[in-house]
């Protein structure tokens, strides 16, 4: 067996061998950088390209690869990892089609900012631009949907350029970064040293905020009469969920978080008024239009967000936008008062000169403003009609969220109707519990992120909810489930239809349902036990409940629920395309 991860920290220190039959090919390097960064788990599929590193892989045991079904999944159970952990996730996939099936995962991590190092094999270097055999131009390919990638050309320049990926990966604003190694490049020997720092003079991110600007900002959150905290996914990212809750408290100020920042403030906190944007809270949009001061931290003002830009223009206010990101700030929307920097140190700064100052916010203002959000929030935007004789999915997911209440829990969501029921019905009350696609909306995520989570978290129970597109978009990988033994349960909300496609349909298209019915499923049940796991078809109600209890009970097998929901359900409520956040429709009666 190859040397483990503490051996591997004191051989990069070490004199080179002189013996160059001695010194380590370019793929015992690679795993030898893995190995010192600390990954434990490898999701990959493997090929012509880099055989050579599954070899050196073979000949090592500190690193668990995971044999996927398909290229796209590996990327995906990767990215899952790293939303859960916040460590950085790492794949590795043959050249040409191998690169081309992960494009769709590499891209979702990068709309979402999650650390990934993707490790991709590429033909030998005389043969590149040859339309050698499996062949494809990875960098070009990849450069719109990385923060970097790199081409390695040289097995000496092998070790930094790890080092450097996974540094550009992990600070700053997050992002996936390839590299490409040629296959000549693996089997090239050099000596082997890792370097314990990198400095990269063309890139330095920000870290800490501008002094001057947070005075400002403070200043402007003490004078408010209608302040109002917004959330996104920066504050998960950057590990900034206490420092956020601390100064929501500190200030008693509402609170609202995008679908990216579910669990950044407890759902069950009072100061929380929901999810904001397209399918958010009608309390959380109103506040969102008429707050008088907006703190926004880690988000982007995205157009699920704010709809129309013009409309949200219509209301003056003053705007703090913390971001590590400078490009993200004033990009949608003109602000106030910019602050680059790592949300967390900012936040911490934040609170420190509230507390060291002896202002506070006007309590009678503020009583006033809380007084007109709890008129809005009388409105009860989340209610839906229950039944006895079929399933409303959003019951489905509310019974969840009461049996698992207390439990170590994480959700993953497909994308579509059911991703919004999650997020509106199941209350996130901790950071990174809550794992899907925002940016990109990627069908065919839920499964392999609850897989990288499982591997992850092997104690905590994991759930994905998806609906019967979704799931069949990567169901192959129910047999990577069975192999790793990562006992996950999806709980697939089946309404037969592409459901968000057939609600806008629904409403925008005169019902004209074009291709949005889902004509041919399989019986799930059957497939799920084909696999080895367990299925169960939930098609009343008060079986839903049984159904689910039993599913938590079977805590070391995968579960598949197939539930037959009410196939005309929509999601209220809803923001149409090219409206303000203010003009919600509320329920269909609205239309």
């Amino acid at each position: 067996m190859d040397i483990n991860a503490a051996e591997v920290r004191r051989a990069a220190s070490a004199a080179p061998p002189s013996d160059p039959a001695a010194e380590p090919n370019g793929s015992e390097i690679l795993v030898r950088c893995l190995q010192a960064e600390g990954v434990r788990y490898l999701w990959g599929y493997p090929g012509g390209a880099v055989l050579y590193i599954y070899d050196a892989l073979y000949k090592q045991d500190t690193i668990q690869h995971v044999l996927v079904r398909h290229e796209q999944a590996a990327v995906h159970a990767a990215d899952g990892y790293a939303r859960a952990t916040g460590e950085v996730g790492v794949a590795i996939v043959t050249s040409g089609p191998g690169v081309t099936n992960a494009v769709t995962g590499i891209a979702t991590a990068y709309m979402d900012s999650i650390p990934m190092v993707i490790v991709t094999g590429q033909v030998p270097t005389p043969a590149i631009g040859l339309d050698a055999f499996q062949e494809c131009d990875t960098v070009g390919i990849t450069r719109p949907v990385v923060k970097h990638n790199f081409l390695v050309k040289d097995v000496r320049d092998l070790a930094t350029t790890i080092k450097k990926a996974f540094h550009i990966a992990r600070t700053g604003r997050p992002g996936p970064v390839v590299v490409d190694i040629p296959k000549d490049i693996s089997i090239a020997r050099t000596a082997f040293h890792y370097p314990e720092h990198i400095e990269m003079r063309s890139y330095n991110p920000v870290r800490k905020g501008h002094g001057g600007q947070i005075r400002k900002a403070v200043q402007l959150l003490l004078q408010a009469e209608r302040p109002y905290l917004y959330s996104g996914g920066g504050v998960v990212l950057g590990n900034a969920s206490a420092e956020l809750r601390e100064l929501a408290g500190l200030l008693g100020f509402p609170c609202t978080n995008t679908l990216m920042g579910l669990g950044a403030i407890p759902a069950s906190d009072p100061k929380f008024l929901g999810m904001l944007g397209m399918h958010g809270t009608y309390e959380a949009n109103m506040a969102m239009q008429h707050c008088d001061v907006l703190l926004a931290v880690g988000a982007r003002f995205d157009d699920r967000v704010i709809g129309n830009p013009n409309h949200f223009a219509q209301v003056a206010r003053k705007i703090v936008h913390v971001d590590i990101d400078p490009s993200s700030i004033s990009k949608r929307v003109k602000v106030d008062i910019p602050i680059v920097g790592d949300v967390k140190d900012v936040l911490l700064e934040l609170i420190a000169q509230v507390r060291a100052g002896a202002a506070r916010p006007d309590p009678a203002r503020l009583a006033a403003w809380w007084a007109q959000i709890e008129e809005w929030r009388r409105r009860d935007c989340l209610a839906f009609r229950s039944s006895d004789e079929v399933i409303k999915p959003q019951m489905v997911v509310r019974t969840l969220n009461e049996l698992t209440r207390g439990r170590d829990v994480y959700v993953t969501s497909d994308v579509g109707q059911h991703q919004m029921w999650a997020a509106q019905f199941y209350g996130f009350e901790q950071p990174r519990r809550w794992i899907n696609s925002g940016g990109l909306g990627t069908m065919g995520v839920g499964l392999p992120y609850a897989m990288g989570i499982k591997l992850a978290r092997p104690e905590s129970d994991v759930f994905c909810i998806t609906g019967e597109g979704s799931i069949q978009m990567c169901l192959q990988e129910l047999s990577t489930c069975k192999q790793y033994d990562t006992p996950v349960k999806i709980v697939s909300l089946n309404n037969r239809y592409l459901g968000m496609v057939r609600q806008w349909q629904e409403l925008d298209y005169e019902g004209r349902y074009s291709h949005s019915y889902m004509d041919a499923l399989p019986d799930f049940v059957k497939l799920a036990e084909s696999y080895g796991h367990v299925g169960m078809l939930i098609e009343k109600p008060a079986d839903v409940e049984p159904a689910l209890r039993e599913a938590i009970r079977l805590k070391d097998r995968t579960v598949f629920l197939d539930v037959r929901t009410d196939p005309t359900e929509n999601v209220w409520p809803m923001v149409k395309a090219g409206k303000g956040i203010t003009e919600m429709l509320l329920g269909a009666e609205e239309l």
